[in-house]
């Protein structure tokens, strides 16, 4: 049977007969202003080759020199994941070839890592099914410098098989990156796919409070790398693992979790074994291809690095970085949820649109929480979906969003005109104060303006108006709506009620 099977195992009946076992490492870009072992810039984005030098580029007799900052963020993230900070601890040089690699080994951490044993809490929202709360252990976090980026150009697929060339930029060489590796992740199940996306997204949350890394996945900031086994249900043994490499979205990390459980049901099911091995993720089908043999840490001949002394945390340093840690996402999420009176569903939702912060921002600017959800759940959720793209991509901010709903609030605005109002901001056209005023959109209140609407539907609606001298008031929604198209929308609806009642006598 070929590596790329015709039919693979349903998920359903996958899980019905093998137990999945996960475990994720993610790399992590720091976002220090300098390289890991060099002053050479980090920025994103330049010209190839331009922010390297002798150190990053491993020109011969150029010494690395460690960046304190790295450090701290690193212990800091240790702290923040209930890790025990070492007291000593030092790099080692792990020796492999790939033209990326301008020393051919990259400077890492080995068997004495900076962070060890701690534990992430994340909820899992299955679809249809109420959230579950899963106690990731943390096997470690550690240092190491990032490598270089390879271009393959020409073929179709953007990878060395079929390239015409490869390009090699060493701009990314050398910038601090930290390792979190998971203990391996059992039990889920059914929710293993759901587990690890759960997992990562709380990971960056965390990640970005502390302010240490951007984590945009999208630039590679954030990486993640899958590693996914199934083993007979109920044997209690593992199986053997793929480690999909460098998948780089959350919504990723899902599809390749559950794509390998299909896959690996489908090659055990015909009598064949897993191999060891990395794989590569396609996000336009969402399967994963073969990348090469998976080595062990033997094959990596680490030693202790030579250039550089060990590092020693003093317990006063550590003490007092824990003492500055910001507040958490689970602690933040868990106060937001009481001062807004939200549900788990709610919170569920918020969370799952990518929407917790940005209500978070609205409110702080002024909005109601209700409010805020509204807008961001509703209008702008489903102008984001139409557009393909994320909530904190649209071109609004949540000080705009929530100067309309304190417009809506006061009367300034109704919802109809809330939404064109937003539909102005979305198209560029400036604030919401501006475009009411380039495009006349606030709420009529006045009674002279509104009275002569009134006495026009009145008058064209001669039969409606007898039956509400009748006292058939529920007819005045006829009247309401001939006014409310006389207006454009604009008329208070309220008021409007009102004056009709008043005019024909039932108020």
């Amino acid at each position: 049977m070929s590596e790329t099977m015709a039919e693979l195992v349903g998920f359903d009946e996958a899980i019905a007969r093998y137990d999945p076992l996960i475990g994720l490492e993610t790399h992590v870009e720091l976002g220090t202003v300098s390289k890991m072992f060099c002053g050479c810039p980090t920025g994103f984005g330049a010209e190839p080759n331009t922010q390297v030098c002798p150190v990053c580029l491993g020109l011969p007799g150029s010494l690395p020199v460690v960046n304190a900052a790295a450090i701290e963020s690193t212990i800091r993230i240790g702290l923040a994941l209930n890790c025990s900070i070492a007291g000593w601890c030092r790099f080692a040089r792990k020796n492999y070839f790939y033209p990326d690699m301008p020393k051919d080994f990259q400077i890492s951490q080995y068997d004495e890592p900076l962070c060890t044993d701690g534990w992430l809490d994340v909820t899992v929202h299955p679809e249809g099914a109420p959230p579950s709360q899963l106690r990731v252990e943390i096997e470690r976090v550690h240092m190491e410098e990032d490598t270089g980026k390879s271009l393959h150009k020409g073929g179709a697929t953007g990878r060395i098989h079929g390239a015409d060339y490869s390009l090699v930029d060493y701009n990314r060489a050398g910038i601090p990156l930290v390792e979190i590796v998971t203990k391996p992740i059992a039990g889920t199940g059914s929710l293993a796919p759901a587990a690890a996306r759960a997992y990562v997204t709380e990971l960056r949350d965390l990640l970005r409070s502390l302010g240490v890394s951007d984590v945009r996945m999208e630039e590679g900031s954030l990486r993640c790398d899958v590693n996914t086994s199934l083993a007979p249900r109920g044997s209690g043994s593992w199986g053997t693992r793929t480690e999909t490499k460098n998948v780089n979205s959350l919504r990723s990390v899902e599809r390749a979790v559950r794509y390998e459980i299909e896959r690996q049901a489908a090659v055990l099911d015909a009598g064949r074994r897993i191999v060891l091995e990395t794989r590569h993720f396609h996000e336009d089908s969402g399967t994963t291809t073969a990348g090469r043999s998976k080595e062990e840490a033997q094959d990596y001949r680490y030693f202790p690095e030579p250039d550089l002394v060990p590092i020693a945390p003093s317990p006063d340093w550590v003490a007092e970085l824990r003492a500055a840690l910001p507040e958490l996402p689970a602690a933040r999420h868990a106060r937001l949820q009481s001062e807004w009176g939200l549900s788990d569903l709610d919170m569920a939702a918020l969370g799952n649109a990518g929407a917790l912060d940005l209500v978070a921002q609205t409110v702080s600017a002024g909005a109601a929480p209700a409010e805020a959800r509204k807008w961001w759940l509703g209008e702008l959720r489903q102008r984001a979906n139409t557009e393909g793209i994320e909530l904190t991509a649209l071109a609004v901010t949540p000080a705009q969003v929530a100067r309309v709903s304190e417009l809506v609030a006061s009367g300034g605005l109704n919802d109809k005109l809330a939404r064109q109002v937003l539909d102005a901001v979305l198209a560029g056209q400036g604030s919401p104060d501006e475009v009411i005023a380039a495009r006349g959109l606030a709420v009529v209140s006045d009674d002279s303006a509104l009275l002569a609407a009134v006495d026009e539907a009145i008058a064209a609606n001669p039969k409606v108006a007898e039956k509400i001298r009748g006292g058939k008031t529920a007819a005045a929604g006829v009247l309401l709506g001939a006014v409310m198209t006389t207006t454009r929308g604009q008329a208070d609806a309220a008021r409007v009620r009102e004056l009709i009642l008043e005019r024909l006598g039932q108020h």
